[in-house]
């Protein structure tokens, strides 16, 4: 293991946060990719698309190692919800959320070492509080959640905008789902615990 080259193909300060809860030695690179969503490609499809096209950047620009790419797209009933960027389009997404289950599909894919790519997604389903808009613009105002696809941080003040979450992975909702990528990355010759086989 010490001489595999482990690299996280993302910029994400919380994928690295939860990539380090594995106690690996990695190091990051941020992939150049459009994430533009094709025409008519569902979320889930638009996520698994993107994870993968940013691990195999990476691994085109270094052989031999494994890399981790990772997306997440917000569905809500079909239509893709990415990062808001702004204070107004954070508020928009809120609003238009507010009561109703939004599915958050989070896609991991591992290129190993020898090219071949493992890929899948985890899926996080919410269902949102009916909140007002004042309440919505007092959270965005103090979580700022403008880097966050549907504007909602479950690992921070978001939780308060949920009813219920169900998911087979905790930490899906936040970026990476540990407990899936814990299985690939043993396949593609990273245990993460010694014996560990997935």
């Amino acid at each position: 293991m010490a001489n595999i080259d482990l690299i996280l193909a993302s910029s994400s300060r919380y994928r690295r946060e939860l990539l380090d809860r594995l106690g690996v030695p990695y190091r990051t690179m941020s992939p150049d990719v459009n994430e533009t969503p094709l025409a008519g490609e569902a979320p889930a499809a638009l996520a698994l698309r993107l994870a993968r096209a940013k691990a195999q950047a990476v691994a085109a620009a270094c052989p031999g190692a494994v890399v981790i790419g990772s997306d997440q797209v917000c569905d809500l009933e079909g239509r893709a919800l990415g990062k808001p960027g702004s204070f107004e389009r954070a508020v928009a997404q809120l609003e238009d959320m507010q009561g109703r289950r939004v599915v958050f599909h989070t896609a991991v894919a591992v290129v190993h070492a020898d090219g071949s790519v493992e890929d899948t997604v985890s899926d996080t389903v919410i269902t949102m509080r009916s909140l007002s808009r004042e309440t919505i613009e007092d959270y965005v105002r103090r979580e700022q959640p403008y880097d966050c696809a549907g504007s909602a941080k479950i690992e921070r003040l978001g939780i308060a905008l949920m009813e219920s979450v169900a998911s087979d992975d905790p930490t899906s909702l936040i970026g990476l789902p540990l407990m899936r990528l814990t299985g690939m990355l043993a396949r593609a010759g990273v245990p993460v615990l010694a014996g560990l086989k997935a």
